[in-house]
């Protein structure tokens, strides 16, 4: 199956796109997209695989499907386009870059070039329905995306795994916690930010342990 996705990843996940459950997967999201209002645009689903190579990723930060508003998903969790209104969510993870590392966010809600510099922006499902949140749940994107994160922790070294919240931290079981580092806090959602995800000092405790693996840390602003 001919996926466009970005030539690294295309070769890792070369055995992946040919299985049943893909290509029962990609029938399913053509059909959605003929046929419904589905987000990202087709050609930003795989932005997050495209903007951070395989080879260069540095940090994993997991979501949980796409934002379901009209132009806020651009194929990268946590991020919206430049000219819509930064979400709560990442509002409080820019609150807490400015408490851990002294620096003040920009005032919009792009992460692009946080993905340029090795942070994997993964969300578990690629795409969901217009105004309706988990919908593309259980179609087969989590096996995909459990088999990337698998294969991450795998094939690469020294790689920071940022889990927010239950969703994210029940994939923790993939990753090998003894040549990766994991990181745990509650989700920045304003429902759960209070409860330990401010304080968390996740993006200096990633810096130092990049730095300290030879690896370039990341400009988090």
């Amino acid at each position: 199956m001919d996926v466009k996705i970005e030539p690294s990843w295309k070769a890792l996940l070369a055995e992946e796109f040919e299985k049943p459950y893909f290509k029962e997967l990609t029938a399913f999201v053509r059909g959605e997209y003929m046929n419904k209002p589905v987000f990202p645009s087709p050609q930003l689903m795989f932005n997050a695989f495209d903007l951070c190579p395989f080879d260069q990723v540095k940090v994993v930060m997991l979501g949980q499907d796409p934002y379901h508003g009209p132009g806020q998903a651009h194929g990268l969790c946590f991020s919206v386009n430049k000219e819509v209104p930064t979400p709560p969510s990442l509002k409080n993870v820019y609150k807490e870059i400015q408490s851990d590392l002294g620096l003040t966010p920009p005032t919009h809600g792009n992460l692009e070039h946080w993905a340029t510099q090795g942070v994997f922006l993964l969300n578990a499902t690629l795409t969901v329905l217009a105004h309706r949140a988990g919908s593309h749940q259980g179609k087969g994107w989590e096996i995909f995306t459990d088999e990337v994160i698998r294969l991450i922790s795998e094939k690469n070294e020294h790689v920071v795994f940022m889990l927010w919240g239950a969703y994210a931290q029940k994939k923790a079981w993939m990753i090998d916690e003894s040549k990766h580092l994991i990181l745990k806090a509650p989700h920045p959602s304003p429902l759960s930010s209070h409860r330990g995800f401010f304080g968390c000092k996740h993006f200096s405790q990633a810096n130092d342990y990049l730095k300290s693996h030879g690896k370039k840390e990341i400009e988090w602003v």
